[in-house]
């Protein structure tokens, strides 16, 4: 008896090209799932699905779509219907921070000498759009797309990525943090509005991981070691590492499989203990 039920069933993974979102895919693919890999960058999400598809040999197929415009994934829904026919499961991948969103110093210090652009005050509000669009409507519109048939079928899972900034904010990232709070209560508010339709809605918090998008953050590009607050989050984190992408993986089959069939609503934090610390 093959209790995760995944056998013969469909995801689409947003961002599906980056490092996090690619190895869930792969994670998905290797209990016979097949993938769509979404993604802004059509060649990327190909060659992804490319690999898929030689490493597990279960359909896979790379696409790309903008998850701010509803109309793209519309147009991507389509194509996926053609392809592969009815989705069961949406993991909201899509996401990350900009510097352009992110403040240069960690508090207000109150001195005179203190430049407050490098402040809140100094924050642009096109930046912190764009990171909250991305982070939240990216979140939002794909679900409004491709959870449809979901809740049609009255079966489905739908798996959003949110982050423990989301429980607590980290200095700096202002949008961030408030962006990924958003997809926490959105994520608790949909499981309930699905609750009878049979379409499960939960989430994922991971800690910290090394990514493209806060690489600038976190290590010294002179140096390659880590910046003052790449160590923050070392002594942060009591198995004093970050994560890696493989370890959300179990996470990811657990939600999405029928070994959770009665959970919905939930934030689930892989964190390495770093919610549970005091700093003491």
């Amino acid at each position: 008896m093959n209790e995760l039920n995944l056998i013969g069933k469909t995801a689409v993974i947003t961002g599906g090209a980056g490092v996090i979102c690619s190895v869930m895919a792969k994670s998905l693919a290797a209990q016979g799932v097949k993938t769509v890999i979404l993604d802004l960058n059509k060649e990327s999400a190909e060659t992804v699905a490319a690999g898929i598809e030689k490493e597990y040999k279960i359909p896979s197929f790379g696409l790309s779509a903008n998850v701010l415009d509803k109309a793209s994934l519309e147009s991507a829904l389509e194509e996926i219907k053609k392809k592969f026919g009815a989705i069961d499961i949406l993991i909201n991948g899509a996401g990350g921070n900009s510097p352009a969103a992110t403040t240069k110093a960690e508090k207000i210090e109150g001195t005179d000498n203190e430049n407050i652009e490098d402040t809140f005050f100094g924050l642009k509000t096109e930046g912190f759009d764009k990171v909250f669009d991305l982070n939240f409507k990216g979140t939002l519109l794909p679900t409004m797309v491709f959870a449809r048939e979901m809740v049609r079928k009255k079966t489905g899972v739908i798996i959003n990525i949110s982050s423990m900034n989301s429980y607590r904010p980290l200095t700096k990232i202002a949008a961030y943090s408030a962006a990924k709070a958003a997809v926490n209560n959105f994520t608790q508010w949909l499981a309930v509005h699905f609750a009878k339709t049979g379409v499960r809605v939960n989430a994922i918090a991971p800690g910290f991981l090394l990514t493209n998008q806060n690489r600038f953050l976190l290590i010294d590009e002179a140096t390659g070691g880590f910046t003052p607050r790449g160590k923050k989050i070392i002594n942060g984190t009591p198995m004093e590492r970050y994560c890696l992408p493989e370890e959300l993986t179990g996470t990811v089959l657990y939600l999405a499989s029928d070994l959770s069939k009665f959970v919905t609503g939930i934030v689930i934090p892989v964190d390495g203990g770093f919610s549970a610390y005091s700093g003491v």
